[in-house]
């Protein structure tokens, strides 16, 4: 989780930060990944200053970090954020084994989808790392 927090810090996001790792079979770290713009995209002026607009231009961590390994490649992902529904069902097409998080989204079927397709899926808090 402590690398994801770090990764988290690299977003240009002013109103969320989410940084996420990725593990292989053998407790190694394949990737960080943190929400941004595409990579090349420079933003224009008063990008940043209305949510609700740029909110849809975002890439999520969980999606960078799947851009940096193939399929079966990964058994752990730890994200600073809960994955959003999408970002979830992107995570059980890449064959995530187990993935822990450190704070809840809002509206994520998450949950459901983890336990639908077996996967280990735990909130871990600051006090616990």
């Amino acid at each position: 989780m402590a690398l994801a927090q770090v990764a988290s810090l690299r977003s240009e996001d002013p109103f969320r930060k989410v940084g996420a790792a990725a593990l292989d079979y053998d407790n190694r770290v394949v990737g960080t990944a943190y929400n941004g713009l595409a990579p090349g995209f420079d933003a224009p002026e008063g990008f940043w200053d209305n949510r609700d607009d740029r909110q849809k231009f975002m890439l999520h961590a969980e999606v960078n970090l799947c851009s940096l390994f193939k399929r079966g490649e990964v058994k752990i992902i730890a994200c600073t954020t809960m994955p959003c529904t999408s970002c979830m069902q992107t995570l059980c097409a890449y064959g995530i084994k187990e993935i822990y998080y450190r704070d809840v989204y809002r509206e994520s079927a998450a949950p459901e989808i983890a336990a639908t397709y077996g996967i280990k899926f735990e909130q871990i808090s600051d006090n616990s790392m």
